[in-house]
């Protein structure tokens, strides 16, 4: 048998030819992952995820909780917080005033799922989701919040879920990387560190490539000035034959793989990230933003581009939620900018008839509490982090619309009624891309590991 290194060596052009090769093709030809078979029919092809990064509050956008505004500055009952633990940054007020959300709720299509007033595009589709009020995590902490929802666990190191997915399933297209990530310009609050699209143990092609705004998407890409196809050639040719003086390495070959990529994503990327080629009613449906590269609107029509070309797991994250004071007029600005294109993406997938094999994930790390967190004024008040029980939706591709699952109590501090993991949550996205979640695993250091650890269950009730 004839290895992918030593095919490479007997090229007369090595590696430049073989790269050069792939960019002339006129088909792309899908890579394959590590499984030779899917464990069960697939319900999407690919996942696009909206994280909402720093924990919107799901008491002023999803989860309607009356009692809040009747009871709004008396103290929170003690027997409905028992033991819980509390952040540093509350745990240690002497009063916890509830509070009561400032905006209006309404039951919204054929499901009458409840919504705030601050989601009027949202509420337009709305029978196209499934909206899960019961999510919860063991997380606290930003940093481990969300590293936990994209590796399945607290602790940085492990891969990412966008990663397990392009090693299990590979990718369909050879002119872009099977992971991409869209992060919006120029917006404050909890940094957001590359191992969140990290591959971890596993082979590095799998780690998440980021997509800059600009005209220069991805950093270095690009030939220097002066630099033409034909000497990009060449340059690729010489650096084979310094491969070929070093033994058979799987390192080796990875990067191989990667210049070879990159070769080809020279012209593939300045296609793909150019929107000005969109009409403008599509422009105008995911808004003013769409306009303006790196905005949330821009990324998330950008998101829709990728899937039309078969990138396999599409990250979007958007900072900016993480409202300890001031969340009156900051949820505002967030909804404002993220309200519309997220309702767009749903839409236009859907009229491209794209939305059934492509599952759409909104959320954050974890929710908000119920009551304020330090003084508790006339127009304005904070919400501390609250990770036991918060609100995520999911559509398209497998995913059941107009269902409202879980519920949580009167005071939107508990949960009462199916709870959903982080790691169900995880289970359900493999499930819908044709995965059984525990089947997955990479060996690492003496054990086997997966995604969703030794839990995880999938969320049956939103399956379609």
């Amino acid at each position: 048998m004839v290895t992918r290194r030593q095919l490479l060596q007997s090229s007369a052009w090595g590696l430049g030819s073989l790269a050069f090769g792939h960019m002339m093709a006129s088909e792309s030809q899908a890579v394959s992952g590590v499984l030779n078979g899917l464990h069960h029919a697939p319900k999407a092809k690919r996942v696009i995820f909206l994280f909402q990064a720093g924990g919107p509050s799901q008491l002023d956008l999803f989860d309607y909780k009356p009692v809040l505004n009747q009871q709004h500055g008396e103290q929170l009952p003690a027997s409905v917080r028992g033991e819980q633990r509390l952040t540093g940054m509350s745990g240690n007020q002497s009063s916890l005033p509830l509070v009561g959300s400032p905006f209006q709720f309404a039951r919204h299509g054929q499901s009458g799922t409840w919504l705030s007033e601050l989601l009027p595009h949202t509420a337009k589709v709305v029978d196209e989701i499934s909206v899960i009020r019961s999510v919860n995590t063991e997380a606290i902490n930003h940093g481990p919040g969300v590293t936990y929802v994209q590796t399945g666990s607290q602790i940085p190191g492990r891969p990412c879920i966008g990663s397990w997915l392009s090693y299990g399933l590979g990718t369909e297209n050879d002119n872009l990387p099977a992971f991409v990530v869209l992060v919006t310009a120029n917006k404050g609050g909890q940094p957001l560190a590359a191992r969140l699209w990290g591959n971890g143990f596993l082979p590095s092609h799998h780690q998440g490539v980021q997509f800059r705004s600009g005209s220069d998407p991805i950093l270095y890409l690009n030939s220097p000035e002066g630099i033409d196809r034909k000497s990009r050639e060449k340059a690729l040719a010489s650096l084979d034959e310094l491969h070929r003086l070093q033994p058979a390495d799987g390192l080796v070959d990875t990067r191989i793989r990667q210049y070879e990529l990159a070769f080809r994503m020279q012209a593939s990327i300045p296609e793909v990230t150019d929107l000005t080629s969109e009409p403008e009613h599509v422009l105008e449906m995911y808004g003013p933003d769409s306009r303006k590269p790196g905005t949330f609107a821009a990324n998330c029509l950008l998101a829709r581009r990728l899937a039309e070309k078969n990138v396999r797991f599409i990250q979007l994250y958007h900072q900016g939620w993480d409202h300890h004071g001031g969340l009156p007029s900051s949820l505002k600005t967030q909804c404002r900018e993220t309200d519309q294109p997220a309702a767009a993406l749903i839409r236009d997938l859907k009229q491209r008839g794209m939305l059934d094999e492509t599952l759409v994930v909104w959320g954050g790390e974890f929710g908000r509490t119920n009551y304020c967190q330090g003084k508790l004024g006339a127009d304005s008040f904070g919400r501390d982090h609250h990770g036991r029980c918060f609100t995520v939706w999911m559509a398209g591709g497998g995913i059941k619309g107009g269902v409202n699952l879980g519920a949580t109590d009167e005071y939107g501090f508990n949960i009462v009624d199916q709870p959903v993991h982080i790691h169900d949550l995880q289970a359900t996205i493999m499930h819908v891309m044709g995965i059984d979640h525990e089947r997955l695993t990479f060996r690492h250091q003496g054990r086997a590991f997966r995604l969703t650890d030794v839990h995880g269950n999938v969320v049956k009730p939103i399956l379609a």
